[in-house]
């Protein structure tokens, strides 16, 4: 699940998941650009929330996810992938072990690696732009 925005429900998504069955993998979903439109639990929240999220049984948190503003400022770009990589860099520091970063899309993906992208979504360059 790469869109955890809230710990009500993870403690849902924990409870739900049956005894003995795999732990859920998890990513926490950041909005690195603070836009309105877009979900995604504030930086500044992050360690809180994974705190809270590595506490409940039956979920892994592996990452972190975003979906920053779409622009074509390729610096801009890098600096909101640079920003969810820089608070995986320091969950990891204070002993978390994630290894992914879900971040990038079809038309940013580039900026996205080059900053440490573990998934991209390429859909776009895939399947074209949806239709109306």
């Amino acid at each position: 699940m790469h869109s955890l925005e809230r710990e009500k429900i993870a403690a849902r998504l924990s409870q739900a998941r049956g005894p003995g069955r795999t732990e859920l993998q998890v990513c926490i979903q950041v909005n690195v650009s603070g836009e309105a439109t877009k979900s995604g639990v504030a930086p500044g929240e992050v360690v809180q929330l994974a705190k809270r999220v590595a506490g409940l049984p039956r979920l892994k948190l592996r990452g972190l996810m975003a979906v920053p503003e779409a622009t074509p400022d390729e610096g801009l770009q890098r600096a909101h992938f640079a920003q969810l990589r820089e608070l995986r860099d320091r969950l990891n520091r204070e002993g978390f072990a994630m290894d992914t970063l879900s971040m990038g899309m079809s038309a940013d993906l580039e900026a996205a690696i080059a900053e440490g992208a573990t998934m991209v979504r390429v859909g776009t360059a895939i399947f074209g732009e949806r239709g109306s």
